[in-house]
Formats: C-alpha cells, structure tokens, sequence
C-alpha cells in the first residue's frame, strides 16, 4: 500500500514538472509575442496597403488570443495537480513523510504562482501596447487624412508631422527599454529557480545531517552579530562626522 501511494505522488510530481515545464515554454513565446507586437507594427507603418495590416494585426490578435486560451488551461491543470497533491499530503497513512511532502508541495505552490503573475503581467502589458499603437495609428491616419484633403503641405501640416515623428521616436525608445527590463527579468527568473533549487538541495542536507544545521546555524548567527557590529561602527562614525561638522 505504501508503495502504491509513493507511485502515485511521484506521478503527482512528474505531471506537475510536465506542466510546469510547458508553461515555461508558452511564456517564453507569450512575452516574445508582445515584445514583437510594436515593432513589427512600425514597420508595417511605411506601407500604402490598408489589407496587409489589418491581416497582420488580425493574425497578432488571433495568436495572442490561442496562447492565452492554452496558457490558462495549462494553468488550470497545474492547479489541479497542486489540489490532488495537498490532498495527498493530507493523508493520514503518510504522516511520516509529511514535512518532506509539504516542502515540495509549497515549492510547486510557488512556481504555480510566479506562473500565474508573469502571465497576467504579459498580458496586461500586451493589452497596453496594443491600445497605444491603436491610438497612435488613429493619430496618423488622421493627420494623412487632413493632409490629403488641404492638397498642400502647411506648416500646420509639418507640425502635425514632427510631432508624430517624436511620438515614434519616443514610442521606440520606450520598446527597448520594455525589451531590456524583460530579458533582465527572464534572466533573474532563471537564478531564482536556480537559487530555489541550491536552497533545496541544502535544506535536505541540513535535515538529513543535523550537524550541518546547527553549523549553517552558527553560520547564520556569526554574520548577524558582525552586521550588527558593522552598523555600529558605521552609525557612531556618522554621529561622529555630524559632529565635527556642525562644530
């Protein structure tokens, strides 16, 4: 029987690796779609053809709208693991093993989390984009539209273009800091995963052989007392400093 349910909580794991592995994947691909969205939008500004950008538009809309749909049903299995494990560590015939279960169970909690919050902040920030080049596309059209209707070029007219011109200008910029903000945040996920599963590995240890504990422990303890000693030595120089100076 114990044999059955250790089977059956390795499966629990094994489908939420599964899950967890695949939303990874999505995600990646989710934000690379919102990060092309503006881009691959000016340069689709400089064409004469009004089909091609909407088509274009239209097919953008669509695979946001198909990834977002399979993003949420892979959420929502992930979720579901999740529930069958918490009910599974709840069982009284593994009570034994229970620390360990709950430890695991929480580290899949928090990666379901951070899951979750990338994808709604991808989205959000999709959305955004999407109504700002909406707008500024409105913006165009209406400046073309009262250009070709006066037949010359006013200096009403050059204004109107100018200021359009910095708006881009101004609308690049801001992609690329969009661009450099999400690779950092791609980059600091990674060591955080990485950092959770070093933090893991020790805990085990730590639990396993009660004297690398209690010198973690003592480890712990040494750096508080020299922080604490650092911030005095740090505070009385600027009580100090405050001194000489008004003196």
């Amino acid at each position: 029987m114990a044999g059955g349910n250790s089977n059956y909580w390795e499966d629990l794991r094994k489908q939420a690796r599964q899950l967890e592995n695949e939303l990874d994947l999505k995600l990646v691909s989710f934000s690379k779609l919102c990060t092309s969205y503006s881009s691959s939008r000016d340069g689709r500004r400089g064409e004469n053809s009004d089909t091609t950008p909407l088509l274009n538009n239209s097919t953008q809309d669509r695979m946001f709208e198909a990834m977002s749909v399979e993003i949420e049903q892979l959420l929502a299995k992930l979720t579901g693991v999740n529930d069958k494990m918490a009910e599974y560590s709840s069982t009284a015939g593994v009570t034994s093993h229970n620390a360990a279960l709950m430890h695991t169970l929480q580290r899949h909690r928090d990666i379901l989390q951070d899951y979750t919050h990338e994808y709604h902040k991808t989205k959000s920030n999709f959305v955004t984009i999407r109504e700002r080049e909406d707008l500024l596309g409105s913006v165009r059209k209406d400046i073309e539209t009262y250009k070709s209707g006066s037949g010359v070029n006013n200096r009403r007219t050059e204004v109107f273009l100018k200021e359009h011109e910095h708006l881009r200008n101004s609308d690049r910029l801001i992609d690329d800091a969009i661009h450099i903000a999400m690779a950092t945040k791609e980059n600091m996920t990674s060591q955080r995963s990485m950092l959770k599963s070093i933090q893991s590995r020790v805990n085990t240890l730590a639990n396993r052989f009660p004297a690398i504990n209690s010198l973690i422990q003592r480890i712990n303890l040494r750096k508080r007392r020299d922080s604490l000693i650092l911030g005095g030595v740090i505070g009385i120089c600027t009580i100090l400093l405050l001194l000489y100076a008004f003196h």
